[in-house]
């Protein structure tokens, strides 16, 4: 054999040796498996209601994926669990009323179970309405804002139940907007059923994170705490994505919406229309003025969505932010922006604004004109502090 063949064999044959000693590469376990929320995991809670008479704070998101998005409470029938009674938040069971409508107590058509409302006149469980259950199952989608109402009723049912000492077992679900923290920290002088605890707008907890803290931190009503168990997410964390199943309430309906939707709900405090009475709505906003944008939309009366949506049949012009990346994160630039071309000033504002910014020196600094760093820059000593409380309670 040639030198220079003898040669060009032994690197061939040295460099097919050295790919022969690599080790595969190998898929991340967490990528490569399902997510399964609490509700996904029976094997691990269905021993705990053995016996058990069960009363559920569900909806429409209360589901099993990896059974065909069966209804948990079908479910748990089905399996022969004795439930005694379901509570619903804003929005009702079946999750198709309207943001702000009044819930009424209620029989379920389908399974005949007395349905009770914790949202209206009554927001909290009485005594009385718990007092036949043994347990109660919390299972509520959340989208990780401070201001969806959802777990303002988690703080109640807690409350209620710490008081008369029944335990709560809490089937955890992801967070589609648990990637980052984000807002002001709310000023417990504003307070409200939008804003219950000192939590930053985008708080980056799951509600059994944020169940972990309320007990922790002492925020229930003469510092009581409940007894609450907690049945984890498998394979996820809060650096991971995950796209809702079932939309949570009926003016998100999709993952843009939910992700645009901190930045987006300020407008509620305003006379700004941000698309409810579209078909996208938190994902669009608007005003009947052309000045504010070249696009265009018009709110109309939508049953099961918004009724009587803000401007409605009003043509509105402004942004179409439908094409806004999915990693979309909080801001303030569309609220600025929609305040400078009202020319308003204080008039731009209604008395809900502070309540959803939970402090008024949003309003303050807007009407001053500070710019969105200068505003951001307040924040971040409070925020900061949270951060490092959260730390305690963080789950994945």
């Amino acid at each position: 054999m040639k030198p220079l063949k003898l040669i060009l064999l032994l690197v061939f044959f040295s460099i097919h040796m050295a790919h022969c000693q690599q080790k595969p590469v190998e898929s991340p376990q967490i990528s490569s498996s399902p997510i399964l929320p609490g509700a996904d995991q029976p094997e691990i809670y269905l021993p705990l209601l053995t016996g058990k008479k069960v009363g559920l704070v569900v909806n429409q998101t209360s589901i099993l994926t990896q059974q065909d998005n069966l209804h948990l409470v079908d479910y748990l029938m089905k399996e022969g669990v004795k439930v005694q009674k379901v509570f619903v938040p804003e929005h009702g069971f079946r999750g198709d009323a309207d943001a702000g409508e009044v819930i009424k107590n209620d029989t379920d058509k389908r399974t005949g179970l007395p349905v009770i409302s914790l949202y209206g006149d009554n927001k909290k469980p009485t005594a009385t309405s718990l007092a036949d259950v043994d347990l109660i199952i919390y299972d509520l989608q959340d989208v990780g804002v401070r201001f969806y109402t959802y777990i303002s009723t988690l703080h109640y049912v807690m409350e209620a139940c710490a008081e008369i000492g029944k335990p709560i077992l809490l089937l955890d679900r992801p967070n589609p907007n648990g990637d980052y923290i984000d807002g002001p920290v709310l000023d417990p002088k504003f307070t409200s059923f939008v804003g219950m605890h000192p939590i930053p707008v985008v708080h980056g907890l799951t509600v059994a994170e944020l169940a972990q803290m309320i007990n922790g931190e002492g925020w229930l009503k003469n510092k009581v705490k409940a007894d609450v168990q907690i049945i984890k997410i498998q394979n996820w964390d809060h650096g991971m994505p995950y796209s809702l199943p079932v939309k949570p309430s009926p003016n998100l309906p999709n993952d843009l919406s939910i992700r645009l939707y901190p930045s987006l709900c300020y407008f509620e405090g305003t006379d700004v229309s941000l698309g409810r009475g579209t078909y996208y709505p938190f994902q669009v906003y608007g005003y009947p003025d052309p000045k504010f944008g070249s696009f265009s939309f018009t709110p109309v009366s939508i049953q099961g969505m918004s009724k009587n949506p803000p401007q409605m049949d009003k043509k509105c012009y402004g942004e179409d932010l439908r094409n806004e990346p999915l990693d979309h994160q909080f801001t303030l630039k569309y609220l600025l922006k929609a305040y400078e071309l009202s020319g308003k000033k204080e008039a731009f504002f209604n008395n809900f604004f502070d309540k959803l910014a939970g402090t008024d020196q949003l309003r303050k600094d807007i009407l001053s004109g500070k710019t969105e760093s200068e505003i951001q820059a307040k924040w971040k000593p409070s925020l900061e502090a949270y951060k490092q409380m959260r730390a305690k309670y963080v789950l994945y």
